[in-house]
């Protein structure tokens, strides 16, 4: 098992920018896919970005394409989420979790560690 610890989250106003980052504690972290998923108020957990275990491959949700960018850093053990152009509904918790499969998928249930999450809120 993997632990994962997010931060990087906070307040910003609509338009502007954050990088999360997600530290994991194991050695299973660097043969791992990764994803970011996240939770907005009322809302089902939706998917946001995955990367491949190297790196060279990455997937994301259509909410994300042209505004977010998923990398990883396999010697830091962390994969990074950079928000950019934020907009107020881009407002949720946002998780990191490393898939059970050898292969990145934008599917939840395919992920089997997950971090506590970190807060993004976009004000307007």
């Amino acid at each position: 098992q993997v632990q994962l610890v997010e931060s990087g989250g906070g307040l910003v106003q609509a338009g502007g920018s954050l990088r999360l980052s997600c530290l994991a504690s194991g050695r299973a972290f660097s043969t791992s896919p990764m994803g970011w998923f996240r939770q907005a108020p009322g809302k089902d957990r939706e998917s946001v970005a995955v990367i491949n275990r190297s790196g060279t491959s990455t997937g994301y949700a259509d909410s994300a394409k042209g505004r977010f960018t998923i990398s990883r850093d396999n010697s830091k053990n962390t994969v990074y989420l950079q928000l950019n152009s934020l907009k107020p509904e881009d407002t949720a918790v946002y998780y990191c979790a490393r898939s059970s499969l050898s292969i990145p998928t934008l599917t939840q249930y395919d992920y089997r560690d997950w971090g506590q999450g970190t807060q993004v809120t976009v004000s307007s």
